[in-house]
């Protein structure tokens, strides 16, 4: 059978992947909007507390985690039986309900309430990978799975910073604002995104027994090698997650930044981690293959969170960005070889699991950083050490290091 790479000229190739790219991009800005300003209205309703925000910061990215791990695989394996452009718009529908929520909330059980509807219908990337797969030939998705990566960084740009100084005005503006870009973001994919996925390449089926945690589990251990490599994304992303559950609050803590600052921050380090995914993903690979840039990605990112939590002051911590950057060849070259195992019908359900996977992450990272933050900041804490959360996700990607040598050797046997 044949797929819509193979089919499709380059001009039509690179027009489908101009629209999924703009639509991610959309999306990642309204994230950056309000990353930077959602701890602080979680702090607000703990009354100014830091380490009570930063356990009520964690419950409600748990929330948001187990709905994910519910419902990812679902709409993984629905993307594959009606078509990637349909689960988007519900996703971006999802998430621009959140923001709205969000910024209406009188209490914290409203903002709960948001997470768990955009949990439910979180899959905006997961299917953004699944449409690149169906556009772009094995041999250059490493390097598109990098441009769609750069996404969510390029949100970091101004995302952040606009959303500091809107919070200045009004700490729910930036959710008005987010809101209405994804609004926008929905109207633009319902009018301009075409369908990736032709109805002949479709699954013939909706089968409830792989759409859900345990079926894509099933799902990736029937494939050569998946649950592997799919443990090391949960592992990496488990590692990743310290980010978003500590860094604002713990910059504050730490360095003393302001939102702004926070927000310059992030678009430094967006835009680095951005020029690595657009610029540098496509030569790695080319160089030394998806396994070589996997075992870097892994071995910077030890490094850089290494780095961040030995940081006593924020002039350490920006001089560690640029190594902490170079983690974000790992992803790309990641999903590269994985989606070379599966056929177009199954592309979905993959990233179904690995969205699934990631839910995973979402539920035990602000867990275990979140906690590990409140607990080394409170007064007579057995380990008094702002850091503690960055090292341990060092030690997270050292696992990841040493296992991927091993998970990926066959990969390179078959490349030699």
């Amino acid at each position: 059978m044949t797929t819509f790479e193979e089919t499709a000229g380059p001009a039509r190739r690179r027009a489908a992947f101009g629209f999924i790219f703009a639509t991610a991009l959309m999306n990642a800005v309204s994230f950056g909007i309000v990353l930077p300003v959602l701890p602080n209205l979680i702090k607000a309703f703990a009354g100014g507390d830091t380490a009570a925000a930063t356990e009520w910061s964690t419950l409600i990215g748990v929330v948001w985690g187990v709905m994910q791990l519910i419902c990812g695989p679902a709409l993984g394996a629905l993307s594959d039986r009606i078509g990637r452009r349909p689960v988007l718009l519900i996703s971006l529908f999802g998430l621009a309900a959140d923001f709205f929520i969000m910024a209406l909330a009188p209490t914290m059980v409203w903002l709960i309430v948001g997470r768990v509807l955009n949990g439910m219908t979180a899959a905006s990337f997961s299917t953004a990978n699944a449409y690149v797969a169906d556009v772009t030939p094995p041999e250059q998705r490493a390097r598109a799975f990098g441009w769609i990566g750069s996404a969510l960084s390029l949100g970091f740009l101004g995302g952040p910073v606009l959303g500091g100084l809107l919070a200045g005005i009004d700490l729910r503006l930036p959710f008005y604002v987010a809101g209405g870009l994804t609004a926008l973001n929905w109207i633009y994919g319902f009018t301009v995104l075409p369908e990736s996925l032709a109805p002949a390449l479709r699954a013939t089926h909706f089968d409830l027994r792989k759409a859900n945690p345990f079926g894509a589990l099933l799902f990736l251990k029937e494939r050569a090698n998946l649950l592997a490599l799919s443990l090391l994304s949960l592992t990496f992303s488990l590692a990743w997650m310290v980010g978003p559950a500590i860094f604002v609050l713990y910059s504050g803590y730490r360095y003393g930044w302001s939102p702004v600052t926070v927000g310059l921050v992030m678009m430094v380090s967006g835009g680095l981690s951005s020029a690595v995914q657009m610029v540098l993903v496509g030569p790695v690979v080319a160089r030394v293959g998806e396994r070589g840039a996997i075992l870097i990605g892994a071995a910077t990112g030890a490094i850089g969170y290494a780095c961040f939590g030995l940081a006593t002051t924020g002039t350490g911590y920006l001089i560690a960005i640029p190594v902490y950057a170079l983690m974000n060849l790992f992803m790309p070259a990641l999903q590269g070889l994985a989606t070379r195992r599966l056929s177009p019908a199954e592309q979905g359900q993959l990233q179904g699991a690995v969205q699934g996977m990631q839910g995973l992450a979402s539920i035990f990272g602000p867990l275990l950083f979140g906690l590990s933050f409140a607990w080394s900041i409170r007064p007579g804490a057995i380990l008094p050490a702002p850091g503690l959360a960055f090292f341990i996700a060092s030690v997270l990607m050292a696992v990841v290091l040493v296992c991927a040598w091993r998970i990926t050797r066959s990969d390179a046997e078959v490349a030699a």
